[in-house]
């Protein structure tokens, strides 16, 4: 099973993606973790994303699209996997496409958390005071949400005109929206 995970910040996504690889027997692929991974081993790739990281800019295209390639093709990888965080532009669909398409496999299917933005302020806020994130403001959430609807919406179109999105209600209990995410992703093994 290879499958992307997506919804604004703040919606459930790496909680849920853990559950899901683990359902699945795949592992969950951040590319927050492949960043940090590839910094803390030094890594070629690692010092230059670190450059743009230590800057607080975007990792570029160019140099995220490579970590990911080395990472799906690691061994763990093979049966499948699923992606959290990427990809996040039009050109890194392209990109993921071309490295899916050259292992012989496809992506089954995207799994888009929705989730109220007033209740994900609520959230993102509460975390912010939990884990002492200072930058964590209203208004720098908000933006955060603006910023992930625009960049966000083609892509949703892109999987959407392929017929392999799958909208799922991020709101209420974990547990629940676990359970929403198994039911939507069981149906489409079925079909």
């Amino acid at each position: 099973m290879r499958l992307i995970l997506m919804g604004p910040p703040g919606a459930g996504k790496g909680t849920q993606a853990k559950f899901v690889a683990e359902h699945f027997g795949i592992p969950a692929i951040s590319t927050g973790d492949i960043f940090r991974a590839n910094v803390s081993e030094g890594t070629e790739l690692g010092l230059e994303a670190k450059r743009y990281m230590d800057a607080g800019e975007y990792v570029p295209d160019e140099v995220t699209n490579h970590m990911v390639r080395n990472r799906i093709d690691e061994q763990d990888a093979e049966p499948g996997f699923l992606l959290d965080g990427y990809p996040r532009t039009l050109a890194q669909v392209e990109e993921l496409d071309g490295m899916i398409r050259f292992t012989g496999h496809r992506l089954d299917s995207v799994v888009v958390l929705t989730v109220d933005e007033d209740e994900i302020v609520a959230r993102l806020l509460q975390r912010a005071q939990v884990e002492g994130r200072a930058d964590d403001t209203e208004d720098v959430i908000r933006r955060r949400q603006e910023i992930y609807a625009e960049q966000t919406e083609p892509l949703i179109g892109v999987y959407r005109d392929r017929g392999i999105l799958v909208e799922v209600d991020g709101m209420g209990e974990v547990s629940d929206v676990t359970q929403r995410i198994f039911d939507a992703l069981d149906q489409i093994a079925q079909s």
